[in-house]
Parts: C-alpha cells; sequence; structure tokens
C-alpha cells in the first residue's frame, strides 16, 4: 500500500502515552445506543492526513480496544485520525451493520472534511470479519457508501463463515476448554437463528461471508482487487495444542492464508499475510487471539 504517512520520532513515550489523555465521545444519534456515537482520537498535529478505523471483537466495544492496542498512540503522532466503533454481537454485515457503519463514517467525513478515499478499515477476531466484508461492499457498490478504503486488515479473524460454523461444531463435539464451547454454543446458536442452520443455508453463508475457501469462481473476495489486504495471526500451534486442543486446522490462519493466497493469484499483490508477534492481553495473559500480535508502528508506516 502507498504510504500515506512518513514516520518520524516515534519513541518509547508513544508507547507510555495514557489512551484516555485525547479521545473525544462523538455523539450522533442518542436513539441509537449501538451505533449513535464512536471515539474519536485526532492526531496532534490537528492536520489529517488519513483516518484509520477500528472494530471490536464480537461483544467487544469501542471503549474496550483502547487498552489493548497502542495504534491510535502511533497514529496520534503521525497525523492519523482514529475513530473507534461499536459493532455489537455480529459476525457478518447486514443491513443494520451496515446503515450503523455508514451513519457514523458519513459523519467522519463530513465533521473533519477528509476525502473518502483515506480510509483504512480493520478489526480484531469478529471486526476483521466485518471489516473485510463491509470493505468489499465498498467496492461492489461505491455509490451506497461513504468511504472508499484504500487499506482493510483482520486481526486473527475468521474470513469464512462456513468454516467457523464446522469449527464451532468441532469445538462443542470436543468438548474440552469451557471458554471455547460455551462460546462455539452460544454463537452457532446465533447463527442458528439467523441466518439459519447451514445445512439449509449455504447460500446465505457465501454471500454473507468475506470469503468461501471451496468457491471454484471469484466469490467476494473480487472487491478486494483494487485495495491493500493484511491478515494477522499469531500462528503458535503449540499453545493452541496445549491450552485449547485446537490444531492448524481449528485456527483462523488457515482459511485467512487461503484468502492470501487466492487475492495473489486474482492479482492483488498488495494482499499480505503477517506472522503476528507473541499474543498478550492487556491483564498480561498469554493469547494469541490478542490485539497486540499487531506490530503498531509498522502498521502505521504500511
Amino acid at each position: 500500500m502507498r504510504k500515506i504517512i512518513v514516520l518520524a520520532g516515534i519513541g518509547l513515550l508513544v508507547f507510555k502515552m495514557p489512551f484516555a489523555q485525547n479521545y473525544e465521545k462523538v455523539e450522533i444519534d442518542k436513539a441509537d445506543s449501538l451505533y449513535g456515537y464512536y471515539l474519536a482520537i485526532k492526531p496532534q498535529s490537528n492536520h489529517i492526513q488519513g483516518v484509520m478505523v477500528l472494530l471490536p471483537g464480537f461483544g467487544g466495544s469501542a471503549e474496550g480496544i483502547l487498552p489493548e492496542t497502542k495504534l491510535h498512540n502511533v497514529a496520534y503522532v503521525n497525523d492519523i485520525l482514529t475513530i473507534v466503533v461499536n459493532t455489537g454481537k455480529k459476525l457478518y454485515v447486514n443491513k443494520s451493520v451496515a446503515t450503523g457503519l455508514n451513519k457514523i463514517l458519513a459523519d467522519v467525513v463530513k465533521r473533519y472534511n477528509v476525502g473518502k478515499d483515506k480510509f483504512v478499515i480493520g478489526g480484531h477476531s469478529a471486526g476483521g470479519t466485518l471489516a473485510l466484508r463491509y470493505t468489499e461492499l465498498c467496492g461492489q457498490n461505491p455509490s451506497l457508501y461513504p468511504i472508499q478504503p484504500q487499506g482493510v486488515f483482520s486481526v486473527d479473524g475468521p474470513v469464512d463463515l462456513v468454516d467457523l460454523y464446522h469449527y464451532f461444531e468441532r469445538e462443542i463435539k470436543k468438548n474440552y476448554s469451557p471458554a471455547g464451547v460455551n462460546e462455539a454454543v452460544y454463537v452457532k446458536g446465533l447463527m442458528d437463528a439467523e441466518p439459519g442452520p447451514l445445512k439449509d443455508n449455504l447460500e446465505k453463508y457465501i454471500r454473507l461471508s468475506p470469503f468461501y475457501a471451496l468457491q471454484d469462481t471469484e466469490g467476494n473476495e473480487k472487491y478486494l482487487q483494487n485495495v491493500a489486504v493484511r491478515v494477522y495471526h499469531d500462528v503458535d500451534v503449540v499453545w493452541m495444542l496445549q491450552n485449547r486442543r485446537r490444531s492448524l486446522y481449528d485456527m483462523n490462519a488457515l482459511a485467512s492464508s487461503e484468502l492470501i493466497n487466492t487475492l495473489l493469484q486474482e492479482g492483488n499483490t498488495r494482499a499480505e499475510f503477517m506472522p503476528g508477534k507473541t499474543g498478550y492481553r492487556s491483564d498480561g495473559s498469554r493469547h494469541p487471539h490478542s490485539w497486540s500480535i499487531v506490530d503498531e508502528v509498522e502498521l502505521v508506516q504500511w
């Protein structure tokens, strides 16, 4: 991706900056508890050269992202406006998600006077899934969306909802990790309710998914051909085997690598699989499924 900024003078102070020092809660619709506001971290210079939009994982909050990553701190000193958005308990971009994101991003374009082509969007876990699919929709129907992202990144997000559904089935059957099983039962239940059981609704899942690995023809990923794409994964299969009884077959990295391979084969030379740093949560616990697997300085350079 062509750099829109130049990093300068980044030192340890960037990483010691309190995340609450300069964020603003922007309310645009008090009647909407989910998409009625967003968090904005304006750059130190007040000169905005680009916008980075961050989406939380499934059921996470905008506020919950900031302690888990320093991306906004690095952006702050490099003329990048950071926008942090709620997404609720969603794995896919349906009408309500698209409408909510459109409402927020249209406000960002107008309020901060930035071009619609000055955006990069990314997210963690399900937020990465949403970021990818939303970016595809922007390319598919540009007149219906307020921005045209130039880059999109996913931090250990699932890219293939069919594959994710099968993973939940395996996790429930193994019945090893209480956290994993509880998540699988809950989220698969939501998927069975909408869009419905996979066996009866395969085409719906393919339509909602950023990528379907078993598709013989071009799928939704074709709308990423003119976008810089990154997927980040801490592929620590030893940790997964020991702590979750999961193999590579159960990790998001497997389908993501196939997405990047497909994009490369289809001519997108700016598609990259990024081996992540060793992941830790903000409480110090080791976990490969974390925002911290991203090298924040290198990503902002990108």
